[in-house]
């Protein structure tokens, strides 16, 4: 069997020159594999050893993760052999080594003191801070006859470090990568946590920088094309990226480095066509779920207070969602118990058995202490307190998904008005109570089949 990497970006990312290449932009473009690829190259050198990193250990070890993917491709190396202890790595018959872990947080780091590692590579840097990647930069030494040498995989993300550190490459108007940019080589020296950039090493001499301080940097930009053997494999995977919603669309389909969750990129009004604007209750509904974010103002206790919202929400047997109804009041911490015992009830007399309550638990044993009550309060209901993970943005995700593909309904009412205000605003407007709970009450109803890292 022949291993190598496909024509094109792939080509030109195992092909650099460059002490640090990044390698990154719309999701399926075959980041991964390159990265899996690149230590293959050094594998006759008894000196050589890799470590390929991801910000969390299940980022590693889970189902068709990056150990996963190592053993569908090292398998194919007469000889090599893996191992799992003291880290995940693959021995090689020459002596080289692949070793995989993990950065959880700045902490991290120092065990890897004093290690001497030929090739640093970071699956998903955006994942990773800036500190963890200069902190690997300074293990990046070598023992073996190749010089060491850092690789990175990543998607956009505006907001991380990333999106400055490969500025030069992208276009700041639009956000896209620019092609005739794409692995060329820049000059770079971080100096008291700073980096200075040139185009060539007269240019980082002309800024007071001994040359042989400068490492050569370059970024390689790929899309989902690129990676023909996953069109061919998996021609749905295109769809996948389609259903998802405008912000997560432009990040992972057309690897765009400017876009940033903004009011009206989640949920517009108009993607709610007027048949799906529903006069009663569909008849069709398999599970019903009330999921509640919680306040403790009431308006004179501020003039601007939070709200204690309970979005209801159906699953259909279409496979369909339909928002039912909507509390939402500003009321003081003593009534908030009440008001949720007293919709349950109401909720059950008019929907039966098939009806859950959902209900935010804060972190801490405060939190613990206040979940336990309502669960106490809720005797006799379904209901599940479950801690809240996960920017506001990431939990509104896979609901925005559906809405703004059309699979979401409304029932007519008075509270109509007021929710879709606040559903459009996100996450720009002062109060997003309404969208957390309709964020959770879709969670709940949808379970696990929505993971946007699959998509990566």
């Amino acid at each position: 069997m022949v291993i190598r990497p496909q024509p094109g970006p792939q080509e030109r990312f195992l092909s650099t020159p460059a002490d640090i290449c990044v390698y990154g932009g719309a999701a399926g473009g075959g980041k991964t594999y390159g990265l899996l690829l690149e230590p293959l190259r050094h594998i006759n050198d008894k000196n050589f050893g890799a470590l390929i990193l991801r910000r969390e250990y299940t980022q590693v070890t889970s189902e068709g993760g990056l150990w996963d993917s190592s053993i569908s491709l090292y398998s194919y190396i007469d000889g090599a052999e893996p191992r799992k202890t003291p880290k995940l790595h693959w021995n090689f018959p020459s002596g080289a080594k692949v070793s995989f872990a993990h950065l959880s947080d700045d902490r991290d780091c120092r065990s890897w003191q004093g290690s001497q590692i030929t090739l640093i590579g970071f699956d998903e840097l955006t994942h990773f801070s800036e500190y963890q990647f200069f902190y690997m930069l300074s293990r990046n030494r070598s023992e073996s006859s190749v010089a060491p040498y850092v690789r990175a995989t990543c998607n956009p993300d505006s907001d991380s470090w990333v999106a400055k550190f490969v500025s030069w490459w992208i276009n700041q108007d639009t956000g896209y990568a620019i092609p005739e940019r794409s692995g060329v080589i820049r000059y770079m020296s971080r100096i008291n946590g700073e980096i200075v950039w040139a185009d060539s090493l007269e240019e980082i001499a002309k800024k007071g920088i001994d040359p042989k301080n400068a490492k050569t940097v370059t970024f390689i930009a790929s899309t989902l094309q690129d990676n023909q053997i996953l069109m061919r494999r998996d021609p749905t995977y295109i769809a996948s990226l389609l259903a998802l919603p405008e912000v997560e669309k432009e990040r992972l389909l057309r690897g765009n480095w400017k876009i940033r969750p903004s009011g009206g990129r989640y949920f517009k009004r108009s993607q709610i066509r007027p048949e799906c604007m529903l006069a009663s209750v569909p008849t069709d509904i398999v599970s019903y779920c009330r999921a509640w974010d919680l306040a403790a103002t009431d308006e004179l206790e501020s003039k601007d207070p939070d709200f204690t919202s309970g979005v209801l929400m159906g699953k259909r047997k279409n496979g369909r969602f339909v928002v039912i109804n909507v509390v939402n009041q500003a009321i003081k911490a003593g009534e908030v118990e009440n008001l949720i015992l007293n919709t349950a009830i109401a909720d059950r007399e008019k929907y039966g058995w098939m009806y859950k309550v959902h209900i935010p638990q804060d972190p801490g044993a405060a939190g613990k202490i206040v979940a336990h009550n309502y669960i106490t309060k809720l005797a006799g209901f379904n209901v599940k307190a479950e801690p809240v993970t996960g920017s506001k943005e990431v939990r509104a995700t896979p609901f925005a998904a559906q809405w703004q593909n059309g699979n979401v309904d409304i029932v007519i009412g008075n509270w109509n008005e007021s929710y879709f205000i606040q559903m459009e605003g996100f996450p720009d407007a002062a109060h997003d109570d309404m969208v957390d709970a309709s964020s959770d009450a879709f969670n709940e109803l949808a379970g696990d089949s929505f993971n946007l890292d699959n998509l990566t």
